[in-house]
Formats: C-alpha cells, structure tokens, sequence
C-alpha cells in the first residue's frame, strides 16, 4: 500500500510517503515551513536523502500549503498511487484508543477536542477537512497521539480535584503516543518481544518533551498530563507548576487569560531561564551563558526526577531510551540524566555516549540504556495501511 502521512502544525506541514508491506520503503518526505508568514520554504527530500525540490515561496495560510503539496504530487503522478491518508492527530480525547476511519462524524467530534489542544487541533481539523474535498475518493485515517496512553490506569489519570470538572474530562492524558509506539516496535524487533514487554521508560526529549512509564507493552504513567504543556521543562513549556503560581499571576499580577496561555506556551521553559533562548544546541555551546548553563541544569535535573518517579510507577526499570532529537544527539544532556540514577541499576559507557551508540550502558549492565531514532510520520503509515487492510471498504 502506498501511504501518504500528513502531520499538521500552526505554521508548518510535515509529510511522507510510504509504501508499505512485507518491507517498508520511504518514497519521499518533505516540509513546508513558514505558513502565514511573509517569507516561507519548500524543501522535499527522496528515500535516499537526496533533494528533488527547494523553493523558498510565501505560503499565506494551510490551504496554499497543502494544494502546493497536491500540485507537487499530481505532477509526479503520485497522486493516483496513494492508497490512503494518515493523519497525526494530537488529541483524541477519552474515547479514541486506536486509529480512526476520518468521516464528518469523526471531524465533528474532534471540534469538541479543540479546547483541549488549542494550538494543535484547528490546524490538524483544517488539514483533514482539506484533503477530504481535495481527494473525497482516498480513505483518510486520524492517529491519535493520546490513544497509546489510554491503558493509563485509573488511578494514574485521576487528578485529585472536584468531582464536576473530573466529570467534564478532567484526567491525565499524556502524548507523543506515535513517538512510544514506534519506538516500542523497533524495540522488540530490535532487541526481541521480551525487552519490550519488560520495565521500560521512554524519554522523548525534543523542543516538546515527555516521558512514558511501559510494562508488558503498555502505558503505566507519563509525565504529560491533561495538556502537552506539563510534566519536563521543555523548550518554551514550562512542565509541572504549583497550582498555586497561576492564581498568584492571575490575581495579583494581573495578568490576563489570553496572556497567561501566552506565557505557559511560548515564553517558559529553557527560553524563559535562560533570557530567550529554547534550542538546545545553543543552550549548550562551549561559550554559553551562565543562564543558559542553569537552563540545562534545570531541564536535566526535572528530567532525572521524573525517571525516578516513573521507575517507582513500574516497580522497576529493565530499559532507558533515549529518543528525538535531545535525546538522540545530546551526549551532554544524556549522561547528565543518567547522573546519580545508579541507585536503579543504571550504569554509564561515557565512550559509547559520546559516540551516540545504540547502547551507552555497559554490556554487563542490569538497565540496558539505549539511544534510538523514532519515527512518528513511520507509525502514522503503519497504523493507517494496518487499519485500511483490516476493514476495507
């Protein structure tokens, strides 16, 4: 099956194609960048990593930028090969635990979502409802990052606030479920169903970061909750908060709503500590500043703290992964997390770290510490050619 997969963002749109069976091949995947922006770009890359297209162009809103994507695979006669859409879809709310066929009774449904995710849902929903009058006769399918955290138990998801706002859908919903069910499935091909099914904790550390406790191949805990903004120090997100400092900045700092979202979205995090800077290639620069110094010390020590956390949810740990791009690139943040966690069988090769190995820990090591690639736009494909081959229509 050839599948294409669209990832949706505010002001970016992220795809691939894929053609999917008994071997899984990249055809081609691509970004354009800077929507609704005065300046914007283009850049589409082969299986291989070599460019087939680079073009800076002014992309006014999605719409210009998906019928540019149409126009491109239309001219390649791509077009009439797709064999279905997959759709990342941060939210899915309480009831979806597995991709869904998109119908208008599903997009409808995704509306009530959007409060929820305000800055991710408006333009996933635009990007679907696009493609379905773009190319009413391909089946589309939404994969949801919280659907792998539905096996969260009870307990785990329950925020201990009144009854009537739990009744509302209050609860913990966790995300980057794409992210932890591909890197689930490269590890027990990698390293066989037993490592799988055993005490993992997954550490997805990019510009947005979170963690997921996994036992037996499903969820136990994460450390994102209700919405992707707590849990670690991220690059603008500030993680977890006393309850108490959003009242106190309401009330008597007078800061309004609008602008506290503002704050907890965009001004927080890594940008926030260390004076307006959230990537963390820069933050760790030879010739950084104190303040950027302090911003990495903060997001390794929540980042540590969180592992403890977890690893008491699992009642122990087998298997540490380090994944996106924090995590597969910075040798500096991983062996400062893995400090001081030998208390849970963790053992550090400073060696193969530096080298961003498969492995960092030791062979004879009681938690096997691994660094791998994800590959969400990869899941998104195999849970939609997975679900078009198992109800066709």
């Amino acid at each position: 099956m050839h599948i294409l997969t669209i990832n949706m963002g505010s002001s970016s749109l992220k795809f691939s194609l894929h053609e999917m069976g008994n071997a899984e091949s990249l055809h081609a995947e691509g970004l354009v960048d800077g929507i609704g922006q005065p300046a914007g770009k283009v850049t589409i890359h082969n299986g291989s990593g070599d460019s087939i297209l680079d073009r800076q162009q002014a992309f006014p809103d999605a719409r210009t930028a998906l019928t540019t994507l149409l126009s491109w695979l239309m001219e390649k006669r791509e077009l009439e090969r797709i064999d279905g859409i997959g759709h990342r879809v941060v939210h899915g709310g309480p009831r979806h635990s597995a991709p869904a066929r998109i119908d208008a009774g599903l997009v409808a449904e995704l509306r009530t979502l959007i409060p929820l995710a305000p800055l991710h849902e408006p333009p996933e929903i635009e990007a679907i409802e696009a493609w379905l009058k773009l190319v009413p006769g391909v089946p589309q399918v939404a994969c949801f990052d919280t659907a792998f955290h539905r096996t969260i138990p009870e307990v785990a998801r329950t925020y201990a606030l009144p009854r009537k706002y739990r009744e509302a859908g209050l609860q913990r919903f966790g995300f980057h479920g794409l992210s932890y069910e591909y890197i689930l499935e490269e590890l027990a091909a990698l390293a066989g169903p037993a490592a799988a099914k055993g005490r993992v904790i997954i550490a997805h550390l990019g510009n947005g970061a979170s963690m997921a406790a996994v036992s037996g191949g499903k969820c136990l805990d994460t450390t994102m909750g209700f919405t992707p903004t707590g849990g670690l120090v991220m690059g603008t997100r500030p993680g977890d908060l006393d309850p108490g400092i959003l009242t106190w900045l309401l009330n008597q700092q007078g800061v309004s709503p609008t602008d506290l979202a503002k704050i907890m979205q965009h001004e927080s995090g890594l940008f926030a500590l260390s004076g307006g800077i959230s990537d963390m290639r820069t933050l760790l620069k030879p010739d950084a500043s104190p303040e950027a110094k302090h911003a990495v010390a903060v997001f390794c020590h929540i980042a540590r703290k969180h592992i403890g956390a977890l690893s008491a949810s699992l009642g122990g740990l087998d298997t540490l992964i380090f994944t996106a791009g924090i995590g597969e690139h910075a040798a500096e943040i991983r062996r400062e997390i893995c400090k001081n966690l030998g208390y849970l069988g963790v053992q550090f090769d400073e060696g193969r770290n530096s080298r961003n190995a498969a492995v960092i820990s030791p062979d004879a090591g009681l938690v096997c510490v691994r660094v791998m690639k994800t590959n969400e736009e990869r899941m998104i494909a195999r849970h939609t050619a997975r679900l078009l081959q198992s109800s066709p229509k």
